[in-house]
């Protein structure tokens, strides 16, 4: 990437940052939007909070519907996807006997998310393992399906999973949940502004997403989407000013005149809702820089940096490059003390990137946005050739 694409982000120049799969990094122009939006606030929160809000948050939404291909009744905000999945998770009329079925590579908040509700319900959670290397969409779904039983009400399964970067091939067994009655609810946190994705098409009935992260909006931005034949199963997690005691009956409108899925997980007094708001900025944004062209070269480069370090390792990929979130990647290490390889990274080299334990695997997931270049990624594979005593050929090859 260019240094000039680089000056418009906010990250520290000393800092190697390979990370943006965790938190994102919002672009100085979306920033600066941001921060006019809650500057505007501020000069009058009565008439921001009291008179335009519902009006505000309707842009956004119309936004991220047309980005994500959904209609934006669809769509209500939320701070993120945990919070979004908690909605959902919390909702549900599950008891005991019911099965949650998911698999082992789950993002350990939601893992917690259910064990609480199992812990409410009396529902069980069933854990699929998910053949490895993943190589093959019919396997993957075939071991879904294979899981399914008549006591299974939720399929909960991410889209791109958190701690091995791989894109699970979902859709043949949403599918086959719909057709059985069961549930389907998607952690799709990685998922918006990383791959294609159109909400309608793939036929989730909930799906949660983070816009803070690939599509680089403020930190605190997300959205729950549901099917129209399933929002009046979601109850908010706080009952304010959006909720209505009708809200369960056919056609009811929620306080603001949206429906109650929307008012009743929106409208939930003082809070600051600035991030939201900057949304269709960081859509602008990305449009006019022409983010598809600049993230198939970060794509081609986090590729290319799995590849030379599984070189350095002999190790093989977590997955075949189909089944690869295109900009992120979990890389294979040798067997190592993780948290003690992370804080040399930071420490001595000033490599902030996610290493850690994942089953038998030890892993550093690098993740490579438009603010990324080709040295760092060298920087990288010098650093882990020396705490991990590789050796260096290979890291200078050609991608």
């Amino acid at each position: 990437m260019s240094d000039n694409l680089a000056r418009q982000f906010l990250i520290r120049e000393d800092v190697t940052f390979l990370n943006h799969g965790s938190f994102g990094a919002c672009p100085r122009p979306v920033f600066a939007a941001y921060q006019a939006l809650q500057l505007e606030l501020e000069g009058e929160p009565v008439e921001f909070l009291g008179r335009r809000l519902n009006d505000l948050m309707r842009t956004p939404r119309e936004a991220v519907a047309a980005e994500l291909g959904s209609d934006p009744n669809n769509i209500a905000a939320v701070i993120n996807a945990t919070s979004g999945l908690n909605i959902v998770a919390q909702s549900l009329p599950l008891k005991p006997g019911d099965q949650i079925l998911t698999t082992d590579h789950e993002y350990s908040a939601l893992e917690k998310t259910w064990a609480y509700v199992c812990r409410k319900t009396g529902a069980e959670i069933v854990v699929v393992k998910v053949p490895m290397p993943l190589v093959s969409e019919e396997a993957f779904t075939d071991a879904i399906i294979g899981g399914m039983t008549d006591r299974t009400k939720v399929l909960f399964l991410s889209h791109i999973t958190s701690p091995t970067a791989l894109v699970f091939p979902i859709e043949r067994s949403l599918a086959e949940a719909r057709k059985r009655g069961i549930w389907s609810v998607i952690d799709g946190a990685h998922t918006p502004g990383h791959i294609p994705l159109s909400l309608d098409t793939l036929g989730a009935d909930f799906y949660s997403g983070n816009c803070h992260k690939w599509m680089m909006t403020p930190k605190g931005s997300a959205f729950l989407h549901a099917r129209p034949e399933v929002q009046g199963l979601l109850d908010p997690l706080v009952i304010s000013h959006g909720w209505t005691k009708e809200s369960k009956e056919p056609g009811a409108l929620g306080a603001f005149g949206n429906s109650p899925f929307i008012d009743g997980i929106e409208m939930q007094g003082t809070r600051d809702p600035s991030a939201w708001l900057a949304v269709p900025s960081a859509i602008a944004f990305r449009k006019e820089n022409d983010w598809t062209s600049i993230a198939d070269h970060c794509r081609q480069l986090a590729q290319d940096t799995a590849r030379r370090l599984g070189e350095l390792t002999g190790l093989p990929p977590l997955s075949s490059p189909e089944f690869s979130a295109p900009q992120m990647v979990a890389m294979p290490i040798p067997e190592c003390d993780t948290a003690e390889i992370h804080k040399q990274l930071f420490e001595h080299y000033r490599i902030e990137i996610p290493v850690f334990k994942w089953q038998d695997h030890c892993i550093v997931r690098v993740s490579v946005q438009g603010y990324n270049s080709r040295p760092q990624m060298d920087r990288l594979l010098d650093a882990l050739s020396e705490l991990l005593n590789l050796s260096k050929a290979g890291t200078g090859t050609a991608g």
